[in-house]
C-alpha cells in the first residue's frame, strides 16, 4: 500500500471525512443503535456513551451497510458484557499483563508515517520456554489476557497516537500497522500454533474490527501458501485485502510506508529494536508521557488514568 492509499483510505476513518452519502449512512446507523439502546449520544452534562471512531469502525467493516454494522455492533456489546471486559481490563494482574506483551503483536513505541501505531509479531520467539509456559496458560485466562491487550491498544496507544502530531490531524487514529516475522518458523511450529493464532485472529475481527489497517508478512517461508490456505477464512474479505506478502527483503515497501529511523533494522531501517524489547518511543510520545505505564492503563485528554 502506498502512501497515497493509505491516506485515501484514512480519511473514512473520521465522520468529518465522508462523502455526502457515507454521512448519510453513518447518521441512519448512529440513530438506529440510539433506538436499540446500543448507543447515547452525548449531552450538556455527559458524553456520549461511543466515540464516534468506534462506531465508525463497525460501519467500515460492513462496507457501510447499516443494519449488517448494527448487529455486529450488539454482538460485540453482549460479548463485551459476557465477558465483563471493564472490569476484567480494570482489575487485571500488572505482571501477567507486561508478561502476556511476550505471545502477541507488540508495539515498537514507533508510528508509520500516517502516525498509526507499528506492531511487530515474530512467531519464531514462541519457540522453546515462551511456548512452554504459553501452552501453560489454560484457555480462558489465554483468551482474557487477549482481551487485555487489545483493550490496552484501544484504550491507550491508539488515543496517545490521537493525540500526537500526525499528518491528518482531524482523523483519529483507529488502527495499526502489523509486521509479521516468519523468519525460522517452520511448518510444524505453524501448526501447532494456529489455534493460538485463530483465537486472537477471530476475536479481533468480530469485536474489534477496522483496528488492522496494513498487515505486512515479512520472511515468508516457501511453504506459506499450505500455511495461507489454512488462515484466510479467519479473516473477512476486508482484512484480507490488507495483508501483503513482501517476502525476505521487505525494506522498500516498508519505506514507503513507514520512515527508516522508525522501522526495525532487520527489516530495512535504521531502528535498533527486536520483538523482545519492549516499545521505544519516540521522541514526541516522550515529551508527552516520558514513559509508559505498567499494567492496565486508558490515555485520556493528554493524560495518562490508571483504572
Amino acid at each position: 500500500m502506498t502512501d497515497r492509499e493509505s491516506s485515501k483510505d484514512n480519511a473514512s476513518r473520521s465522520p468529518d471525512y465522508l462523502s455526502t452519502e457515507q454521512r448519510a449512512l453513518f447518521e441512519t446507523y448512529k440513530a438506529n443503535l440510539a433506538k436499540a439502546g446500543l448507543y447515547t449520544p452525548p449531552t450538556a452534562g455527559s458524553p456520549a456513551s461511543h466515540d464516534d471512531a468506534t462506531i465508525l469502525r463497525f460501519l467500515r467493516a460492513r462496507r457501510f451497510e447499516p443494519d449488517k454494522a448494527q448487529k455486529q455492533f450488539a454482538d460485540a456489546e453482549a460479548w463485551r458484557d459476557q465477558h465483563k471486559v471493564p472490569e476484567l481490563f480494570k482489575t487485571f494482574d500488572t505482571d501477567e499483563m507486561e508478561s502476556s506483551r511476550r505471545f502477541y503483536p507488540r508495539w515498537t513505541g514507533r508510528r508509520d508515517k500516517q502516525g498509526l501505531p507499528i506492531y511487530v509479531y515474530r512467531l519464531a520467539s514462541l519457540d522453546g520456554a515462551v511456548r512452554k509456559e504459553l501452552d501453560g496458560v489454560l484457555p480462558e485466562r489465554r483468551y482474557q489476557r487477549i482481551i487485555a491487550l487489545y483493550e490496552a491498544m484501544t484504550r491507550f496507544v491508539l488515543p496517545l497516537c490521537t493525540y500526537l502530531p500526525h499528518p491528518s490531524p482531524e482523523t483519529p487514529i483507529s488502527s495499526v500497522t502489523t509486521i509479521i516475522d516468519l523468519e525460522q518458523v517452520s511448518l510444524t511450529s505453524m501448526w501447532s500454533l494456529r489455534s493460538h493464532l485463530q483465537q486472537a485472529s477471530t476475536m479481533a475481527t468480530a469485536n474489534y474490527p477496522e483496528t488492522l489497517n496494513t498487515i505486512a508478512i515479512v520472511n515468508s517461508p516457501s511453504f506459506f501458501p499450505t500455511i495461507w490456505s489454512w488462515i484466510k477464512n479467519w479473516f473477512d474479505e476486508g482484512t484480507r485485502n490488507k495483508i501483503h506478502i513482501l517476502g525476505k527483503d521487505p525494506g522498500s515497501t516498508l519505506r514507503s510506508l513507514i520512515d527508516a529511523k522508525d522501522l526495525p533494522q532487520q527489516y530495512g531501517g535504521g531502528l535498533q529494536w527486536v520483538f523482545e524489547d519492549g516499545p521505544l518511543l519516540d521522541d514526541d510520545i516522550v515529551g508527552v508521557i516520558s514513559e509508559l505505564p505498567r499494567g492496565p492503563a486508558a490515555f485520556v485528554d493528554g493524560a495518562i488514568v490508571k483504572p
